[in-house]
């Protein structure tokens, strides 16, 4: 019998995967191909059994678990009832947590959209429009992580004693106007902020990227009429741009807001959630994993699930009415 770490066994189990791979795709086509023999329904289920069974052991199944553990105690093995939430909501460490996500939440989304609809609107139909976009756009190519580890540098902070230089670029430039060489990672809750200046810094080129191309989408009618009736600069943008991208405005904000209630890569990788920095998706890897909570971290995880819930709703209503109304 092949051992399951062997080469002999994970070759096999490519193969078998392969193979019902093409056998579901043979059928699939076979039905498509024959629709008089088959009937409809088998069709249906041909093409949507699959994606269906992905999303019920994928989603459904772990959220059901997930759901289930959080009522349990730490072992798994007492039954709590609800008592894990009630710390998640009342210890002063939790309620840390959730303020922070409160003000990445808030901010993020906010700061980022509004810097990317003022440089989307300030470049567009420039003559370095392209190069101006590119460059704010850079930071979305970069991984969280990656983010994470070069804003360190930025961040970086060493004693000011003589004959020592500063390697982080913001205390370099403190120290060049006369000012002390600060730890913006440690002091809270200022490190909060310095944190979500990372987040802003990446998604700003979403928000710059997708307003850009609504802005060009406004039809030139609606504009030389606003011209003809004396709209110019501001006026413009308040009663023009604006009204004619809020859709992709509440698209950017909600999807932003998603991506940042589940940030977890900025936190761990700059403070590992130290210094009153932790987030919930933080704190849920830190109670499952680092203290083997597992009755605890579930009920995070279903507290960042609930809360994601209603964003996601709203995007979904959101981007429905823009098909309905093109």
């Amino acid at each position: 019998m092949l051992d399951a770490t062997t080469p002999g066994h994970k070759l096999l189990l490519m193969l078998v995967v392969i193979a019902l791979f093409v056998a579901v795709m043979g059928a699939i086509l076979f039905a498509v191909d024959k629709p008089k023999r088959v009937p409809r329904w088998l069709v249906t289920v041909g093409f949507i059994g699959p994606a269906m069974l992905a999303l019920v052991f994928g989603l459904v199944y772990p959220a059901i678990r997930t759901t289930y553990t959080s009522l349990y105690n730490r072992n798994g093995q007492e039954f709590v009832g609800l008592d894990n939430y009630v710390t998640a909501f009342s210890q002063d460490q939790f309620q840390i947590v959730l303020r922070n996500t409160a003000l990445w939440v808030l901010l993020v989304p906010v700061v980022s959209t509004l810097i990317g609809l003022v440089y989307a609107v300030l470049v567009d139909r420039t003559r370095f429009e392209k190069v101006a976009k590119t460059l704010i756009f850079l930071p979305m190519a970069i991984s969280m992580v990656g983010a994470s580890v070069i804003w360190r540098f930025v961040y970086e902070y060493k004693p000011d004693q003589e004959g020592i230089q500063q390697t982080g670029l913001l205390n370099q430039l403190i120290v060049w106007l006369g000012g002390e060489p600060q730890q913006f990672l440690l002091g809270a809750p200022a490190n909060t902020f310095f944190l979500i200046a990372v987040m802003v810094w990446i998604q700003t080129g979403f928000a710059m990227t997708v307003l850009s191309a609504s802005i060009k989408a406004i039809p030139d009618d609606i504009v030389e009429a606003a011209r003809l009736d004396g709209l110019a600069g501001f006026g413009m943008f308040r009663h023009i741009t604006v009204p004619s991208i809020r859709p992709a405005l509440v698209v950017v904000v909600t999807t932003i807001a998603m991506g940042t209630l589940k940030v977890f890569d900025i936190v761990r990788t700059m403070t590992g959630g130290n210094f009153e920095t932790s987030v919930v998706a933080n704190e849920f890897y830190t109670q499952s994993f680092r203290i083997n909570d597992r009755g605890l971290g579930a009920a995070l995880a279903v507290i960042l699930f609930v809360l994601v819930i209603p964003l996601v709703i709203y995007n979904v209503r959101q981007m429905r009415m823009v098909e309905e109304i093109r």
